[in-house]
């Protein structure tokens, strides 16, 4: 008996290294999307819309997948592979069903063309009558490019790269297609690969950015091309019910400025709009973006609040230059990230981190490579204390920790 489907029911909306601070904001990444994974269904529906053409395309062997010894042929698109049931049925349990199932035989066929009548009704039929060296024909509506891939990874093992937006393609297709056809092994694989790049821990998600940073480093601003658009990895964690991916991807969407997400060719920055998402998901990460400013917003007020006990709290009696350090730092950060709108004022995971590394490191000055906005936020004379910089940094990353698990609550995911 086949397995339970990964596919999801509809979810309804309930109410530090030499780099620079992590959480690089998108506005300096280009993360256009410039291709669209191609899904399986889609496909589907582009195969038969063709179907009333009784004159199909002369279908060509693929190069590499073509084995002498096969046993069955796929066809996909105008694509022949030449593969083993031994080989499908060990790895999917949709297709050891399939193949333990009686097939009609040449006789029972009243149809003169047997692929024509399973092109007009998409429904997987072993093609028995008009075999190809012998072997049966089994024609799949999914596009040509995903079944190789995935045939590659099941023959040679899953060969994924760095997760740029090129591999995404790669991965997103072998995934589809893993989830489809019940190819458990295969996308276990795939969602332990995608999760390096959607990461489902804090300490995950910063050494995803801190790959980014030193990327756009490399590259220069607005040039690194290093992730593909969080819009595709949430439109595919709906497509094959991977909720876990998820978090990172709202939040990463989430720092683009409306303007990015919803209009071409804006000034402000890269655009990746046109969204394929749904209404929901829509919905979703307004209320998220909502959440994430008055996360800042929040942040910044705590810090300005003298009486906070885990700010000046540990010091026996009054420092005031402890408490005009602070109050600075507050003005300097309500203007840049509030006022000024500038880098970083989309992402609160960022902001925290920036707040929480001071310019002078216990008495030693950062260095002049070191671009953190820290190093322009305070004068040569303000310079804190150094159990005052130590309890910042705890602050601070307590906070982050706190966002990190908020995640999930500002864009109403049920995971």
């Amino acid at each position: 008996m086949m397995q339970t489907s990964y596919y999801p029911t509809p979810i309804m909306i309930s109410a530090n290294g030499h780099y620079p601070p992590r959480s690089p904001p998108p506005n300096g990444l280009s993360r256009r999307s410039i291709h669209s994974p191609r899904s399986s269904v889609d496909r589907h529906s582009q195969i038969a819309a063709s179907a009333g053409d009784n004159a199909l395309p002369e279908p060509s062997k693929h190069t590499d997948l073509w084995f002498c010894d096969g046993s069955i042929v796929l066809r996909a698109e105008d694509t022949l592979f030449r593969v083993h049931k031994s080989q499908l049925a060990r790895h999917s349990a949709f297709f050891r069903d399939l193949f333990s199932l009686p097939q009609p035989s040449a006789d029972s066929t009243t149809s003169p063309s047997p692929t024509v009548v399973a092109n007009r009704n998409p429904a997987l039929q072993i093609d028995t009558t008009n075999e190809i060296e012998g072997c049966p024909v089994l024609r799949l509506y999914d596009a040509a490019e995903d079944v190789e891939n995935l045939l590659t990874a099941l023959y040679d093992g899953p060969n994924f790269g760095k997760n740029d937006p090129a591999d995404f393609r790669m991965v997103s297709g072998i995934l589809r297609l893993a989830t489809k056809y019940l190819v458990d092994s295969l996308r276990t694989k795939a969602l332990l690969h995608l999760s390096r790049a959607w990461p489902t821990s804090l300490k995950g998600w910063d050494a995803r950015e801190d790959l980014a940073r030193a990327d756009e480093m490399q590259s220069g601003p607005g040039m690194s091309n290093i992730y593909p658009s969080p819009a595709d990895v949430i439109t595919l964690a709906r497509e094959v019910n991977a909720p876990s991916l998820l978090p990172s991807a709202f939040y990463d969407l989430s720092r683009y400025h409306y303007t990015q997400l919803f209009e071409q060719d804006d000034e402000s920055g890269p655009s990746i709009a046109p969204l394929p998402l749904s209404n929901a998901d829509l919905q979703r990460l307004a209320l998220g973006k909502e959440a994430s400013q008055h996360a800042i917003t929040t942040l910044i007020r705590s810090m300005g609040s003298h009486s906070h006990p885990l700010l000046l709290g540990h010091h026996a009696h009054s420092h005031h230059s402890c408490r005009r350090d602070f109050s600075e730092l507050v003005a300097l950060a309500t203007q840049h990230y509030l006022f000024d709108r500038e880098r970083g004022c989309t992402d609160p995971l960022y902001v925290a981190e920036e707040l929480g590394q001071p310019l002078y490191d216990f008495g030693q000055a950062s260095g002049a490579d070191d671009a953190r906005f820290g190093e322009s936020r305070r004068s040569v004379e303000v310079s804190e204390c150094e159990a005052c910089a130590r309890v910042l940094a705890m602050w601070t990353t307590k906070e982050r920790e706190r966002m990190w698990k908020m995640i999930p609550l500002w864009f109403r995911l049920d995971i």
